[in-house]
């Protein structure tokens, strides 16, 4: 055992969470140690390959692996931060004491204060043959193949129509991989409508109320029996089916990992709308043991850009409470921060999250505005198929058929409220708009808009798309967005559908933007009939044309 080393700030985890707390503290001159148990920094952020959504401040439109590029950059060029890979935290003490277990030695660590962001784990469900192999979390998927390069499987039942659920489907789509069904127990999808039209698009079918009853297969993973659950979540009998499937895929949520906590006796509460079990703690993210800090998913599950706003006001407000200057600077900028993460929360999508903060007694000395805590539109369609309705569609398209003949425009697909603004941001032409406020939904203005397909690449969530109708006598031209292999060819012949994945017609390639601006969202014009501008939403590429 080596002898006690003291330490300013000692950070446990080094995901998007703790190295935003680390960052935050350090950039104040505070000495910063950072522990992470696996060899390499990042937590979930080294498999996310898809586009963050929020506000421009927090990297919204940049995808998680390069969000994780810019922080690991940052740290490497701190000289206050000291990184301690391989390193797990076995235990702390009451006396905070905390010993770690580094190169086969275990070492002891007092430091003056301790940010835990030690993250979540997967949860789990009850049906029969759930040992069968061939069943895996959403996140084990996620790290197979984007992390490791391994396909877990080729025909995925994913149980779970979370954001997880849904951003894991779509990369089992590009990665090659059939998605059977995504299947829902709630009678409506969890997470961002967005995400679900676009695997709605690539004709994955999505069953709300409906859930798993077994698996089957002797050796392996060979199908499952799923059935559809009434409005009180009972199974309705004689509604059993079977989908083939060589894995099951669970997505059914997470619960953040408080063990360290409760041996440090840190006071925890159940708060369902959080995940399970969270420390009790204050607006600052400190615990009820003084100088013990959280941050991230350990607090309450939420998305990455919470978890590193979370981080930042941890580690300012212990460079605050170490510093001996700056005060009233970092002040601010937890203000600032404390801002930030309102703002995310303030629209219906972060009612659940809001509640649960309210049982802990949280709400940021802030009442929410609730002119933003509700949908603007009726997207109770829209919510429980992944397909927007027809009134939700007239919404968002021109009130006069007369406007698509001014040339090509963009059309925003985005019906739900949550933060997000980098269309809006993106235009050139100021001729996107949320109202000043990133909860509300994108409108774009036909007048300004010059189709030029700009927002096609930059919208996280694949929702913008461009019209020209009248591109010939006979034909339209669509521009949509493109994230699978192989890329089309100029002059290619492919399969075009419909919102729901139905075939439409056969279209013609006739541009494509694929540059580093595009960040591999490729923007692509497909010339079609022009009976079929309002359908057309989707194409595929034939393997077999590309030699």
């Amino acid at each position: 055992m080596s002898k006690i080393q003291n330490l300013e700030l000692l950070v446990v985890g080094g995901g998007p969470a703790g190295l935003s707390a680390a960052l935050a503290a350090a950039n104040y001159g505070i000495k910063v140690s950072l522990s992470e148990e696996r060899e390499f920094l990042g937590g979930q952020l080294i498999k996310q390959t898809h586009r963050f959504f929020g506000s421009e401040k927090e990297y919204a439109g940049t995808r998680g692996i390069d969000i994780l590029k810019k922080l690991i950059d940052e740290v490497n060029k701190n000289n206050n931060i000291e990184v301690l890979l391989s390193s797990r935290v076995l235990g702390i003490y009451e006396d905070n004491i905390v010993t770690i277990l580094n190169d086969h030695k275990m070492k002891k660590y007092y430091p003056q204060s301790i940010i835990f962001a030690t993250g979540a784990s997967e949860k789990f469900l009850a049906f029969e043959n759930n040992d069968l192999p061939g069943i895996f979390g959403a996140g084990a998927v996620q790290t197979l193949m984007n992390v490791y390069g391994v396909l877990p499987a080729t025909n995925v039942l994913m149980i779970g129509s979370g954001n997880i659920g849904l951003i894991v489907s779509y990369q089992l789509l590009q990665a090659g991989v059939k998605v059977a069904a995504i299947v829902e127990a709630a009678p409506k999808i969890g997470g961002y409508s967005v995400h679900a039209s676009k695997l709605r698009r690539l004709g994955v079918p999505i069953l709300t109320s409906h859930t798993i009853k077994k698996a089957i297969g002797k050796e392996k993973v060979e199908g499952a029996v799923i059935c559809e659950l009434d409005s009180n979540w009972n199974e309705v009998k004689g509604t059993e089916q079977l989908i083939k499937c060589d894995a099951i895929c669970l997505s059914v949520g997470l619960t953040p990992l408080v063990d360290l906590l409760k041996q440090r006796k840190v006071k925890t509460t159940y708060v369902s709308e959080l995940g399970g079990y969270v420390p009790l703690r204050d607006e600052n993210m400190e615990t009820s043991i003084k100088n013990l800090f959280v941050a991230g998913d350990v607090s309450g599950i939420e998305e990455a850009t919470a978890a590193m706003i979370e981080g930042q006001i941890a580690g300012l407000s212990v460079a605050k409470r170490i510093g001996k200057n700056s005060k009233d600077e970092i002040e601010e900028r937890i203000e600032e921060a404390k801002n930030e993460l309102e703002l995310l929360r303030s629209g219906p999508v972060g009612k659940k999250i809001r509640k649960g903060l309210s049982k802990l007694g949280l709400n940021h000395g802030k009442n929410y505005n609730e002119k933003f805590s509700e949908e603007a539109l009726d997207i109770s369609h829209l919510m429980k198929t992944g397909v927007p309705s027809e009134e939700n569609l007239k919404n968002k398209l021109p009130s006069e058929e007369k406007v698509f003949d001014k040339g090509p425009i963009a059309i925003s697909e985005c019906f739900q409220r949550f933060p997000c603004d980098p269309c809006v941001k993106s235009c050139l032409f100021n001729a996107i708009s949320e109202n000043a406020n990133i909860n509300n939904i994108p409108y774009v203005d036909f007048e300004k808009c010059t189709g030029c397909g700009i927002c096609v690449s930059k919208c996280p969530g694949l929702a913008m798309f461009v019209i020209h109708k009248n591109f010939s006598e006979t034909t339209s031209v669509v521009i949509m967005p493109y994230e699978f292999l192989p890329r089309p060819h100029k002059g290619e012949i492919v399969k075009v559908f419909d919102r729901e994945g139905k075939y439409l017609c056969d279209g013609k390639v006739i541009r494509i933007l694929d540059g580093k601006f595009q960040d591999k969202t490729a923007a692509v014009s497909i010339e079609i009939p022009k009976e079929y501008y309002l359908q057309a939403r989707n194409f595929k590429v034939e393997e077999g044309n590309h030699g």
